[in-house]
C-alpha cells in the first residue's frame, strides 16, 4: 500500500483567493527592499543581543536631545525601529506559513515518489512479455549509477588512474 501523508483539499476557487492574496502582498512588499551578497555583508546588523542595547540608546538619545548633533536623525532611526518591529511580527507569520508551505510540498512530493516507486516495482514484475519492458526502461534512467556522459568518458580513460595532485597516470 502506498504511504499518503497528505490529501490536499484546496479548490480552484481557493488557490484563487490563495493568488490574489500573494498580489498583494507583491505589491506591497515593492515598498521593500533587496539587499545584494556584498551589502548585506557589510552591513552593522542588530541581532537579538544588540537590539536593548540599540532600545536602550533610542530611549536615552530621546531624552537627551541637547547632545544630538544635526547629522544624527533620531526621527528616522524611531522610525526604523517602529517598522522594524511590525515587519518583524508580519515575517514570523510569513515564515510559519512558508514552513507549512514546504512541509507540505515535501509530503506531496514523498507520496508522489512512494507511489512511482510502487507502480515501477510492479512494471518490473508485470512488464515482461505485456508490452511494458520499453516503458519500464525508460523509466530505469532514473536509477542510473552514473550520468550517460560519464559512461562514454569512463571506456576512453580504462586503465588510467588519478593521483592525489589531479595529474592522470596510465595502469599497465
Amino acid at each position: 500500500m502506498s504511504q499518503n501523508l497528505i490529501s490536499v483539499s484546496l479548490t480552484d476557487a481557493d488557490y484563487a483567493e490563495i493568488d490574489g492574496a500573494l498580489t498583494v502582498l507583491e505589491f506591497q512588499f515593492d515598498k521593500l527592499i533587496n539587499l545584494s551578497v556584498n551589502e548585506r555583508r557589510g552591513l552593522s546588523k542588530m541581532g537579538d543581543k544588540s537590539e536593548a542595547f540599540c532600545r536602550q540608546a533610542l530611549r536615552v538619545l530621546d531624552q537627551n536631545r541637547h547632545v544630538l548633533p544635526p547629522t544624527l536623525d533620531l526621527a528616522e532611526a524611531q522610525r526604523d525601529l517602529s517598522h522594524f518591529d511590525q515587519l518583524r511580527d508580519r515575517a514570523v507569520r510569513l515564515q510559519g506559513l512558508q514552513g507549512k508551505m514546504d512541509d507540505t510540498l515535501t509530503a506531496l512530493g514523498s507520496d508522489v515518489m512512494s507511489a512511482s516507486l510502487e507502480g515501477y516495482a510492479l512494471l518490473r514484475v508485470v512488464g515482461e512479455g505485456s508490452g511494458l519492458e520499453s516503458l519500464r526502461q525508460g523509466m530505469s534512467a532514473r536509477f542510473s549509477r552514473r550520468p550517460a556522459g560519464a559512461r562514454e568518458g569512463a571506456a576512453n580513460t580504462a586503465g588510467t588512474t588519478a593521483t592525489p595532485a589531479g595529474t592522470v597516470k596510465t595502469v599497465q
